[in-house]
């Protein structure tokens, strides 16, 4: 039997739907396309208009900030800023000091919650050097100085407050002959290039022919001396008064080991020594200071008349000695034997042994008696350690070698607990000349010719009564 298939006169439906299929999907493909090419064109545009509000806020942020420093501008020294104008090459045309028309140590009031870190930024570049202050801008801080804080033979210090609020001192001084003028250049200078917690703030000058001063921050609470000698003497507890010492002996190692050039003050005393608020010591009165070159620790001078205070001053600064920084040491070494015994290191109302604090505490010392000599004082038993602490490190002090006396840093370390302090050897070699020839652990009779070899005409000479009345005229 034979098959036969016979094809349909038109073609299956299976051919139609394929040519459905492709055309729905060129359609598909094509509608694809368009949305892509929408896309494409969505993002380049969203691109494009990012970059432009990031361009936007770029150049305001740059704008902002270069008003930001125009109106800080007036708030910066002219002597900090890069001359550019006929006008501010003048500002050192007429004198050698620099000068500047506004005298702004402040943060600009209307941009401080704007750009706080530029303002810090510049108000710290303020607080680097010495501002030059106008005489009317005095004036206006001083409130035509209408409030005493003080006075003395270089003249009055005022009250002022600076447009921020902030207290300072304004020490105008009288007409400057040849040696205060190098006083007034020694202070600029030295604690003008200056900054630190325990040493005393030199906000500004004023250099004028009519005005001649210099700014200070206030420190409230006055002078040490008063804390020491006053009626006041035991209302702070020694645990504070070695506080103080400290704080004290920081900043002269700062001046002597952690500036640029090495700064000798020359008259380190309690009347130098200011403390603030919380009783936070500050070095002031650098009018005797000077710079020296830290590269030779061995750079000496030799000295042609007296500096400092009697009494305070190193044996070399008051005779023909060489003279290195090491005279400040001495005088940190006699100002703790006054925080120990919260008198002045030579009263002539005491008995002839105890006139002399250093002279009856080396002996104290010598003789193992310091426990007796500290209950004479009136310290408490509970601070006999710190207090005998503190005499051997002013027995340190005061050598008479300088080569003898420790760093500052040291005595820092020795104050503070940190090193032990070996037994200082006998220190007042210029006032005994047979010392050599005594010992320590000889008889009676060595005693007896141990306390009269003691050159007691020379005492009195160097600390006695004239010396008194050079300090209080000096310090009023």
């Amino acid at each position: 039997m034979s098959f036969h298939y016979q094809f349909p006169d038109s073609p299956p439906s299976f051919y139609t739907s394929s040519d459905d299929f492709n055309r729905q999907a060129q359609t598909t493909f094509d509608r694809f396309g368009d949305t892509v090419d929408s896309s494409m064109k969505w993002a380049v545009a969203e691109s494009i208009v990012y970059g432009i509000v990031v361009i936007i806020a770029v150049i305001a942020i740059v704008y902002a900030i270069i008003e930001c420093l125009k109106k800080a501008g007036t708030a910066i020294p002219a002597y900090t800023q890069i001359s550019t104008t006929e006008k501010d090459n003048q500002v050192f045309s007429n004198s050698s000091f620099p000068s500047t028309s506004e005298i702004e140590v402040i943060i600009a009031q209307d941009s401080e919650a704007e750009f706080p870190t530029m303002e810090r930024f510049l108000s710290n570049i303020n607080r680097e050097k010495p501002i030059r202050f106008t005489p009317e801008k005095l004036e206006e801080i001083t409130k035509s100085y209408s409030t005493i804080l003080g006075s003395g033979a270089f003249g009055v210090v005022f009250k002022g407050e600076l447009s921020n609020g902030e207290n300072v001192a304004v020490k105008v001084l009288n007409c400057l002959d040849m040696g205060m003028e190098e006083q007034f250049k020694a202070e600029v200078s030295t604690i003008g290039r200056t900054y630190h917690i325990n040493l005393v703030k030199l906000y500004g000058f004023c250099f004028h022919h009519d005005t001649k001063a210099l700014v200070y921050e206030c420190v409230e609470n006055g002078s040490l001396d008063k804390y020491l000698f006053g009626s006041t003497n035991r209302d702070v507890e020694l645990q504070k008064l070695r506080e103080i010492a400290i704080g004290t002996a920081k900043g002269i190692a700062y001046l002597h080991e952690e500036c640029q050039h090495r700064i000798i003050h020359y008259d380190i005393k309690p009347e130098n020594v200011l403390l603030d608020m919380k009783l936070v010591p500050k070095i002031a009165d650098f009018g005797l200071a000077k710079l020296r070159n830290r590269e030779s620790n061995n750079t000496v001078i030799i000295n042609t008349h007296f500096r400092g205070t009697r009494g305070y001053a190193a044996p070399e600064l008051w005779k023909a000695y060489p003279v290195t920084y090491k005279c400040d040491v001495y005088s940190f070494g006699i100002l703790l034997f006054e925080i120990v015994g919260r008198r002045r290191h030579f009263d002539s109302s005491y008995s002839e042994s105890q006139q002399w604090f250093p002279k009856w505490t080396w002996e104290m010392f010598e003789n193992n008696e310091l426990v007796v000599m500290l209950a004479l004082c009136g310290i408490e038993e509970k601070d006999n350690e710190i207090a005998e602490r503190m005499l051997k490190v002013a027995l340190w002090c005061v050598q008479y070698s300088p080569n003898d006396r420790p760093l500052m840093s040291t005595v820092v370390k020795m104050l503070e607990g940190e090193i032990e302090i070996s037994p200082p050897p006998f220190p007042f070699h210029n006032l005994v000349p047979d010392k050599q020839n005594l010992t320590s652990e000889g008889s009676d009779a060595d005693s007896d010719t141990t306390a009269s070899s003691w050159n007691t005409e020379s005492i009195r000479e160097c600390f006695g009564t004239k010396h008194n009345r050079f300090e209080i005229e000096k310090a009023t």
